[in-house]
């Protein structure tokens, strides 16, 4: 797990880079999470989204109008949806979007599959070939012990954790993303980041040269404005 979650990490942290394109796929997910409720804490998906937000430094007065948007008549409504596809050499793709207007949306992923003589497959067709985990990130601070807080928080539905330098990733089943989320934070720990991710049930080893063939295609997914998330079977 944790060479994915580190391959992740980096897509994650070169997208974060562009912070011209980063602050609007953050504010579209915090006003999606603000439709089920603007309080942060009654509202475990939206305080994960602002959590990931301010630790990209995203203004708060961005955090605050992506919320007042949930409710707003002025504005178009976002709306979450997913397409699947094969790219290069096999790579299977899971994209998660998060827009206002799907018609570009899916026209737009289309062609970047098309660009690389790919295509997108039958929705739901990867689902199986994919597991949904809630993933949690913060720091160990010091005279944290890690087996200590692996007891802590297996009540609140731990799978796995591990260390990473100074950073602690915690994972569960994602039905358990709220429950988990309480225990960490009922400790006192202040969570970086959290959300849910996909990760391949059968990783795939590629070679270097595959890989130029493939990050063409993912460079292209993670610049689209709509695209929140990629993941795929790369082990």
């Amino acid at each position: 797990m944790g060479r994915a979650f580190e391959y992740r990490r980096a897509a994650k942290e070169k997208r974060w880079g562009h912070m011209s394109k980063v602050f609007p796929k953050l504010g579209a997910k915090i006003t999606i999470a603000a439709k089920s409720g603007a309080d942060p804490d009654l509202n475990p998906a939206l305080r994960a989204a602002i959590q990931n937000a301010k630790a990209v430094n995203m203004p708060k007065d961005n955090i605050i109008n992506a919320i007042k948007r949930a409710t707003s008549k002025d504005h178009a409504a976002f709306t979450e949806v997913n397409y699947e596809g094969k790219g290069p050499h096999g790579v299977l793709v899971y994209v998660e979007c998060a827009t206002d207007n799907t018609t570009r949306t899916v026209a737009n992923v289309k062609s970047y599959f098309n660009k690389v003589g790919c295509s997108l497959v039958p929705s739901g067709s990867l689902d199986f070939m994919f597991e949904r985990k809630a993933v949690f990130e913060f720091e160990l601070k010091d005279g944290m012990n890690l087996e200590d807080l692996e007891l802590e928080l297996i009540d609140g539905g731990l799978e796995e954790i591990e260390a990473v330098d100074n950073m602690v990733i915690a994972t569960a089943n994602y039905t358990e993303y709220g429950l988990l989320s309480k225990t960490i934070e009922d400790l006192g720990i202040e969570i970086n980041k959290s959300g849910l991710q996909r990760f391949p049930t059968t990783p795939v080893e590629f070679t270097d040269e595959q890989m130029v063939d493939i990050n063409k295609l993912l460079d292209k997914l993670h610049d689209d404005e709509d695209v929140q998330e990629v993941f795929t079977n790369i082990a």
